[in-house]
């Protein structure tokens, strides 16, 4: 896995602004949203994708780069003020909080934009890794306009209506699991029977990661029991979808496994 990191890494490094290109706010801006931690657990689904399907983890560098992108640009403009309004990600100031709100609202376009064109970089299938990205971007914000019809009590949020919990669920959060699975997959040479089959792996996956973080969180709409065996449910699904894979899925199923009672 340490070598996929590097992929990652580096792929970013290379796609980002340099350090002072003009506008020096805009570029220093982009670096500092991207670069100030995370998992990085899209991009590496997106590389171990490629790999599962029998291709190879550098086949998929670029659209792994694009997902972390769009990914980040999701964070940049959930953190606004008019969204979550938060002033702190990943124990730093949140992009806003240091660049101001217009430049983050700027920064967040200016992510989403070089999401795409990073991801048409794809060695193989670039056309539907590009489709992929725009289908699950759009899904995500889909499901975040949902969520922000959440009500405010003293405590911050309310939990989500359990009306709401499946599509949110699926749209907010998995959606961008699943576009790294496929865009994997497609970079990968992967047929539609192995996109299928991926499509269903990140679906439970991302359902299971949501599961998680209510239990992280402490604002589960169901019981810490229930959430609980949701998340392993839909752990036990996911790795389940991978037996239908033709390539190497090891990387896949240690990332499931991993996710399954984090601590963060």
């Amino acid at each position: 896995m340490d070598g996929y990191r590097e992929i990652v890494e580096s792929t970013l490094d290379e796609v980002l602004p340099k350090a002072g290109e003009r506008p020096a706010e805009l570029s220093e801006a982009m670096r500092y949203a991207v670069g100030t931690g995370g998992k990085r657990i899209r991009p590496l689904i997106c590389l171990a994708s490629a790999v599962a399907v029998g291709g190879k983890a550098e086949d998929a560098r670029y659209p792994a780069a694009a997902i972390e992108l769009l990914h980040n640009y999701t964070l940049v403009h959930d953190d606004l003020p008019a969204m979550d309004n938060d002033t702190e990600r990943r124990g730093k100031p949140t992009v806003w909080t240091k660049y101001g709100e217009a430049n983050a609202i700027l920064v967040g376009d200016a992510l989403q934009a070089l999401a795409f064109l990073v991801a048409a970089k794809s060695r193989r299938n670039a056309a539907s890794v590009v489709a992929a990205l725009g289908e699950k971007g759009v899904g995500v914000v889909a499901g975040q306009v949902e969520d922000i019809k959440r009500e405010t009590v003293a405590s911050g949020l309310a939990p989500l209506p359990k009306d709401l919990v499946d599509f949110v669920y699926e749209h907010k959060t998995a959606d961008l699991f699943i576009a790294a699975a496929v865009m994997g997959g497609y970079a990968g040479g992967g047929s539609e029977t192995d996109i299928a089959a991926l499509r269903r792996f990140a679906l439970n996956l991302g359902l299971a990661f949501q599961y998680e973080d209510d239990i992280l969180d402490g604002d589960s709409p169901f019981g810490p029991e229930e959430t609980e065996g949701r998340a392993k449910d839909a752990t036990a699904a996911a790795i389940a979808a991978l037996g239908e894979l033709k390539g190497d899925t090891t990387a896949l199923a240690e990332i499931a496994k991993r996710l399954l009672g984090r601590k963060s």
